[in-house]
């Protein structure tokens, strides 16, 4: 072993053996499709690095010490060992057989453990742990082999990767995004293009986004903000081909470099947005992360939700500090000129004006900080996470998807399994029904209606399945939500699509509501507020669903979640399929979808985002009207103060 800085101390083989020891823990690696690795091939290397640099890592095989020691000082935070080379070339290998897999279909998705790490390496130059560029390669790899035209980089290390930047700067075919530790230039790199207003070079301008945080402690809630509010509006436009993600979990809580407060269930929520994306091809790559708890636990998170698996909800208050929001709004204003969901949001003159302010104030989120470098503060995040993971994870479902085995003949033609559940009898019915909904049902017709859709929800409420469908008229949902309540679930989230006969009376602070209605968008919280968004179609729609129903949806944390589908809607099936998808996120996946149209091609799209499958393409972006933004916008500032991760687009509050 040749370690000639103690910086070397945190990058050890126990990275990768501490994961998948943890994955074989939570039986998770008898679920994948194991991907054999192989070296990756000098021309592969060739794509993105000089001949130079590669010469210079192939001729340390055979250095002394000394030689090595030489040769690593040529480079910023990187040191030689005479198995580097081909240790590089296996992580970039392993890194090319998974994007063959997904890209030929052989897998949907997966994740690459290896090292070292790629994000900091440049053209020429070994950086930061990292000699080849294993996602830059790969970004090439799939451009030249598979011709794709549009590929989305995320990079969650607390790092920036300058690597990818300078690589991919001037390359408009990749959107690279990166979230890291800066502290206004003061944090490794210390790079005054890692900044915000490094937004690219020629024609790759607007294809670099760089969000700085600038303060250490950063939670769930600043992560989940910068998702919403930056990264998800921007790739949804750009619409990758694939997405890869270099995966550092430095950022997440314990790490002694990045000093974050992140949890692990929150890589979880970050990594079911993603499979929104690029027909859900992801490939997620290795890079830092060197608690090993805290990493161990965190690559766990990932791969379950790439199986599939229900997300836990996200733990911590669901408001961003200051300072997150800070850099938000500065990336938003530095990109404006360059994305068209952006294009309408207004100036940012008053931010400045809030960065002074921030600097002089300080943020209540960041008071219980500290930093964690001893053994003992080490042990202390063992404990917490060992403590944490036992109560944010729950037992699965046996059953993922049902709907009813009549569901007027639908079933069947449907492309994915789905469990079908007999319907409740007429005497069933009317005994549930009595003691709460006798004002609601007056006719045999109205019974039977609802037998086949309490037959569902009586299932998701019993946790007997994840989700389910029921063919039933909207005006059926009054009794579904009343039901649910009476259960004991207190926190619903019920979203309408299209025309709806009535507006549920539940009691106050039980139930959060929102609507689209025959192409107006409505909103109802608790105490009869109505806030009116005519015409929500088209791309409108990503203005309203991300800017404002999934911050307030993630603020309001429900337990359940009921969408109706009814007549009369303007937003298409698509977009129907979209809500689905990103909501599975919330209240474990539990799902219950009430379908008064009965088309096949509706009823198929909403059973395949329940089942995981990916979402169908929502064909090309087209900018939302400045009314509709600026509609959203007064929403946003009217309810900030209440769900506080729409503070990230709406007027700053210091």
């Amino acid at each position: 072993l040749l370690i000639f800085s103690p910086v070397c101390d945190i990058e050890v083989p126990e990275r990768l053996s501490s994961s998948y020891e943890q994955l074989k823990h939570y039986h998770l690696v008898e679920r994948c499709v194991h991907v054999p690795a192989r070296e990756g091939s000098e021309e592969e290397i060739l794509l993105v690095h000089s001949l130079e640099h590669l010469e210079v890592a192939k001729s340390t095989q055979t250095m002394n010490e000394e030689e090595l020691k030489r040769v690593s000082g040529n480079y910023d935070a990187f040191f030689f060992h005479p198995n580097t080379y081909r240790c590089a070339r296996l992580a970039v290998g392993a890194t090319l057989q998974l994007v063959d897999a997904v890209l030929s279909g052989k897998v949907c998705n997966g994740m690459a453990l290896v090292r070292p790490p790629g994000h900091h390496s440049q053209r020429s130059a070994a950086n930061g742990f990292c000699l080849f560029n294993n996602v830059a390669i790969a970004a090439e790899y799939a451009k030249l082999k598979y011709g794709l035209q549009r590929i989305l980089i995320v990079d969650w290390d607390v790092h920036h990767g300058q690597g990818t930047q300078y690589i991919f700067e001037e390359d408009p075919s990749v959107l690279y995004f990166s979230w890291h530790r800066y502290e206004h230039q003061e944090f490794w790199p210390s790079l005054k293009e890692s900044d915000y207003d490094a937004v690219g070079l020629g024609k790759g301008k607007g294809f670099n986004i760089n969000l700085p945080w600038n303060k250490v402690g950063m939670r769930n809630s600043d992560y989940l903000a910068a998702f919403f509010h930056v990264l998800l509006p921007i790739a949804f436009e750009f619409d990758p081909e694939l997405v890869l993600v270099s995966s550092g979990y430095d950022s997440g809580i314990g790490d002694p470099e990045g000093q974050m407060n992140a949890t692990p269930e929150v890589f979880a929520h970050l990594t079911h947005f993603l499979m929104q994306l690029a027909n859900g091809k992801l490939c997620v790559i290795l890079e830092g992360g060197y608690h090993l708890k805290s990493l161990s636990e965190s690559v766990c998170m990932t791969v379950k939700t790439l199986l599939g698996d229900p997300v836990p909800q996200v733990t911590g208050e669901m408001a961003p500090c200051v300072s997150a929001i800070e850099s938000i709004q500065n990336v938003r204003a530095a990109h404006q000129p360059y994305w068209k969901c952006l294009m309408y949001e207004g100036n940012y003159s008053s931010l400045l004006q809030a960065k002074v302010i921030e600097k002089d104030t300080p943020d209540p989120s960041t008071e219980h900080e500290s930093k964690i470098t001893s053994n003992d503060e080490t042990a202390k995040v063992e404990r917490f996470l060992e403590l944490h993971m036992k109560n944010i994870l729950f037992p699965v479902p046996p059953i993922r998807t049902a709907m009813p085995s009549d569901s007027k003949g639908s079933a069947h033609l449907l492309s994915v399994p789905v469990h079908l559940v007999k319907e409740m009898d007429k005497t069933e019915i009317k005994t549930l029904v009595s003691g709460f909904y006798a004002d609601l049902v007056k006719e045999d017709k109205t019974l039977l209606c609802l037998g086949s859709m309490l037959a569902i929800l009586d299932k998701i409420l019993k946790k007997e399945v994840r989700n389910g469908i029921a063919a039933s008229p909207t005006s059926s949902v009054d009794v579904a939500l009343r039901h649910s309540v009476q259960f004991g679930f207190q926190r619903v989230l019920c979203i309408f699509v299209g025309d709806m006969e009535i507006i549920p009376n539940i009691e106050d602070g039980v139930t959060l509501l929102f609507c689209f209605m025959s192409g107006n968008l409505r909103l109802c919280i608790v105490l009869n507020i109505f806030s009116l968004l005519k015409d929500a179609e088209g791309n409108d729609f990503f203005s309203a669903v991300l800017g404002f129903i999934l911050p307030v949806a993630y603020s309001y944390q429900p337990n359940l979640i009921v969408i109706a589908v009814g007549p009369n809607r303007s937003l298409g099936i698509s977009g129907i399929s979209l809500i689905f998808a990103l909501l599975q996120g919330l209240a474990e996946s539990r799902i219950f979808a009430v379908i008064e149209d009965t088309d096949t091609n509706l009823m198929q799209s909403v059973a395949k985002a329940l089942v995981g499958a990916s979402t169908s393409h929502f064909g090309v972006y087209v900018p939302p009207t400045q009314e509709k933004v600026d509609k959203i916008k007064i929403l946003r500032d009217q309810f900030q103060q209440e769900w506080k991760l729409l503070q990230c687009s709406g007027k700053l509050s210091v």
